[in-house]
């Protein structure tokens, strides 16, 4: 039995003395009603009206049990209440500034036709963290090696000029003694600042002979875009950014590196939910396709 249900048909048809009037209160139809207070009649094993031909009439175990059920119909009114406050409570999330303007809208509309509100914090992976560990957000997106990661996005060299060859190697950038003219070098934007991305790409620098000045960290994305589109250097870089600057994505030639990312909740906080509605939109997003592999193809 639905015991709200049958109590809210009580209240109603008891407030209206009528069992037509008082379903309609309710929103439910007259039959459903009788048969709700019928059973909760037959589960109290007293009658709750007395029915005539025109009014429903309460009985003194009727009255008795009025405030209670009224009291129970309330609580539940409530409890949805605060359940659908629950439910539409937004979602401070924070995300890395590599997501396009409209990556991003595209992002929050999803949400929202899904029943979720975001509020978005742009921050880079030091801030991310902090943001998450200060609780000024219930979930980031943060960054993380590959084995660790929930969505992969491969990374490559990118150029103004085309190469000319499938993959691009970190070697070919080397300059001999006898070369003239600066050194070419290779961009890091703030999102690939970090040690599993690298330290990796300075190990083959090292190993490969180039000069330590030719891994640059770039202030900020657009700062590093800006030399790159300016000069014969290259940029480290997905091919979705690639595409935006419409520079000419490759992959690494002697190494495979790529983007790891993983959303983390605040201490309490479970961000299984979020996940299971939004992991595609969020790939997306990030430039990381949702087939299984793709990050690897595009390596390859």
């Amino acid at each position: 039995m639905d015991l709200v249900g049958a109590c809210r048909a009580f209240v109603n048809v008891s407030k209206h003395g009528s069992f037509t009037v008082g379903a309609a209160a309710a929103r439910m139809s007259q039959p459903v009603a009788s048969r709700r207070v019928a059973a909760l009649e037959e589960h109290f094993g007293e009658r709750l009206f007395e029915r005539t031909s025109r009014r429903a009439v309460l009985t003194p175990f009727g009255r008795d049990m009025l405030p209670v059920a009224r009291q129970l119909v309330q609580a539940a009114d409530v409890l949805l209440d605060e359940a659908e406050a629950a439910r539409r409570k937004p979602w401070r999330l924070a995300v890395p500034d590599i997501c396009s303007t409209v990556g991003l809208a595209r992002l929050v509309a999803e949400a929202r036709g899904r029943g979720v509100t975001l509020d978005l914090r742009i921050a880079p992976p030091p801030q991310r963290r902090e943001l998450l560990h200060a609780q000024q957000v219930r979930a980031a997106l943060l960054a993380v090696p590959p084995d660790e990661a929930t969505w992969s996005v491969p990374l490559g060299l990118a150029g103004a000029e085309d190469p000319g060859v499938q993959r691009v190697y970190l070697e070919t950038l080397w300059m001999g003694r006898t070369a003239t003219g600066p050194a070419r070098r290779v961009w890091i934007q703030p999102e690939d600042d970090v040690p599993h991305i690298r330290d990796p790409l300075t190990r083959l620098r090292d190993a490969v002979g180039l000069r330590p000045a030719q891994i640059v960290a770039g202030a900020d994305l657009t700062t590093a875009a800006a030399e790159v589109l300016s000069t014969r250097d290259v940029l480290l870089c997905s091919p979705a950014q690639a595409a935006e600057f419409a520079l000419n994505w490759r992959p690494i030639g002697e190494t495979t590196l790529s983007r790891g990312f993983a959303l983390a909740a605040a201490a309490d906080g479970n961000t299984q939910p979020l996940a299971a509605r939004l992991g595609d939109a969020i790939a997306r997003c990030l430039g990381a396709d949702t087939r299984e592999g793709t990050a690897e193809e595009a390596a390859a």
